[in-house]
């Protein structure tokens, strides 16, 4: 045996500093096969933030809001540590993160893990395959999403390149909004009374509010440019129960990717990016300093018969006087300030817009890049959605639908009850008596005229119900919007899987002629969709994915009064086909 040789106390200090570094510094990886593994250590701690003179203490990670950004390569791993320091339950959902055979790492409270608990931390770890783009993380339990939230940047495979010309620079742009009450508190009394819970304060962009707020001239984002580059924008829509129109002023974008898929480029002035959705643009900026600056906007699109938030949240884009120019740059106070004109909030104006706006997104469908679609379909289902009611409990006044009633919402006039165990686990474990039943509705039970004059039954029925699907089954799903208390849009986002927007269209759906327009060539691929107001959305997916994946409204709201129901994916025969055992260290109710 060689002789031992003696280690210097320098040495031990830089051992454990590059340890440690694997937690701290997300930057520091380790090799791994195709990809590499990033550590991200998130501390949920209460943090004392102001805007709009208002401060508060709010649930945050690592005392940031928005929360940190995570960066990764496609191919890679992400081992994110989760520690619970405040009283509230938490959970992290990766949103749009397939969770190919991890779903115990995806996130929903009560669906695939328990919370994590005040003082107990939990390992989310899983590997990103065959995905690159922008998506988000954000809390999945109650209206926590409200401020804990942050990006997703997943970068190519290294030596690929992008199907476009590389930019500049890359920007993540968030929208959130900003509550001066607690969220929790809005929802809890909302839940309690029956009534529409009060709206927020002002939307945010990368959690700045900006001038057109009371008190926030200071809290604006600035886009600083330089003249006849190309910037890449990741849009990210976080806010907790709005779609939203974005534009800059004076400038059109190029959306090039839309949900971490890229699509066939396309221009325009105005965007519109439902709760949930992403959406990757080029801005181009002009060829000299316009001595211009430039408003970007983003205010709601409102389909629906309450209140809402109807502000609007500023950022600016301001362009930097180049080092050769010549002339001295004009102060930025003095510069013209133009302002981008946006669709109304709430018309058939806006709704018209939206739809020639989503029937734009094409996927590329190229060898490099296909579109899988599947052209035939095993499994077809019809789901109505839309909101109704609940009875008043006895004793009790509620402010819900005529105020007589409690606010509900439902998929084929099912409202999910979560069950106090997770139902991943229920699953894999056998144990579904008395957690769950495999009865959910294919079709609604008691068809009507979904998108004409309401039933005077209003009631929504109370359950865990769920639909089997065995391994890679084919499913065509149609989701049509209901008028019962008045027809709205909501934005359908899918857990475990991406899918193909097939068709879409206003009104009742027809199953004798719509299919024959469906688009099986290159429809868009995405895991969130719009069902329009009084109108349907047709989506296909193949069901590769063995574990419990929740479907559910993404305005939390409307998924705080039931809107969501859940896919048991059964395992395949192969061992690449069926889903590991959970983690040692598995949330437990």
């Amino acid at each position: 045996m060689g002789a031992s040789l003696p280690v210097s106390p320098a040495f031990v200090v830089a051992f454990l500093f590059a340890i440690n570094s694997l937690w701290v510094f997300p930057e520091v990886a380790v090799a791994k096969h195709a990809g590499v593994t990033r550590h991200y250590k998130f501390d949920i701690r209460m943090q004392n933030v102001t805007r709009l003179c208002h401060k508060k203490s709010m649930v945050t990670v690592n005392g940031k809001f928005p929360g940190p950004r995570v960066f990764a390569r496609e191919g890679d791993r992400l081992v994110v540590k989760v520690v619970n320091h405040v009283p509230n339950n938490i959970t992290i959902h990766w949103h749009g993160i397939r969770q190919l055979r991890s779903g115990w790492f995806d996130g929903p409270s009560y669906i695939t893990q328990c919370p994590i608990q005040t003082g107990q931390s939990y390992v989310y770890n899983f590997t990103i395959v065959g995905q690159r783009g922008t998506l988000f993380w954000h809390a999945h339990i109650s209206w926590l999403r409200a401020t804990v939230y942050g990006s997703l940047i997943i970068l190519p495979k290294r030596n690929a390149s992008y199907p476009f010309a590389k930019p500049h620079k890359e920007v993540p742009i968030i929208f959130g909004e900003w509550w001066n009450v607690d969220p929790e508190a809005v929802i809890s009394q909302a839940l309690q009374t029956g009534a529409a819970p009060n709206v927020s304060d002002a939307y945010t962009i990368n959690g700045l509010p900006g001038p057109l707020y009371n008190c926030s001239k200071k809290d604006t984002y600035r886009l600083k440019v330089k003249p006849g580059k190309t910037y890449l924008l990741r849009l990210i829509n976080a806010a907790l129960n709005d779609e939203l129109f974005f534009s800059i002023a004076n400038h059109s974008l190029t959306i090039v990717e839309a949900d971490a898929v890229y699509i066939k480029p396309f221009k325009t002035n105005v965007l519109v990016l439902t709760p949930g959705q992403t959406t990757n643009v080029l801005l181009k900026t002009k060829p000299h300093d316009p001595n211009t600056t430039f408003l970007m906007l983003a205010r709601p699109y409102f389909t629906g018969l309450g209140t809402f938030d109807n502000s609007t949240v500023a950022g600016i884009l301001e362009y930097e006087n180049p080092s050769t120019s010549s002339s001295p740059p004009t102060p930025l106070k003095q510069r013209p300030l133009l302002r981008p004109k946006l669709p109304p909030m709430n018309s058939t104006i806006s709704t018209s817009f939206v739809m020639n706006f989503t029937r734009k997104f094409r996927s590329l469908a190229n060898a490099k890049f296909p579109a899988n679609v599947p052209q035939t379909v095993q499994k077809r289902f019809f789901f109505t959605i839309g909101l109704g009611s609940n009875p008043c409990p006895k004793n009790q006044t509620c402010q819900g639908p005529n105020n007589s009633s409690k606010f509900a919402a439902s998929v084929n006039n099912v409202s999910l009850i979560l069950p106090t165990t997770a139902l991943l686990q229920a699953h894999f474990s056998g144990r579904s008596n008395g957690v769950y039943t495999t009865d959910f509705p294919s079709s609604p039970l008691r068809p009507f005229n979904y998108t004409g004059t309401p039933p005077n039954n209003t009631r929504v029925s109370n359950g865990t119900k769920m639909v089997v699907l065995q391994y890679n089954t084919s499913v065509e799903l149609v989701m049509q919007d209901t008028s019962i208390l008045g027809a709205e849009s909501h934005p359908l986002h899918l857990h475990g899987f991406n899918f193909f927007v097939v068709g879409q269209g206003f009104g009742n759906f027809n199953p004798n002629k719509d299919p024959a327009n469906f688009n099986l060539v290159d429809p868009v691929e995405r895991n969130t969709v719009g069902v329009p107001a009084g109108g349907w959305v047709a989506i296909r997916f193949i069901a590769d994915n063995p574990g419990v994946w929740l479907m559910h409204c993404h305005f939390d709201v409307h998924l705080s009064w039931g809107l969501r129901m859940a896919w048991i994916v059964q395992d395949g025969k192969l061992p690449n086909q069926k889903l590991p055992p959970p983690p040692s260290d598995y949330p437990k109710c």
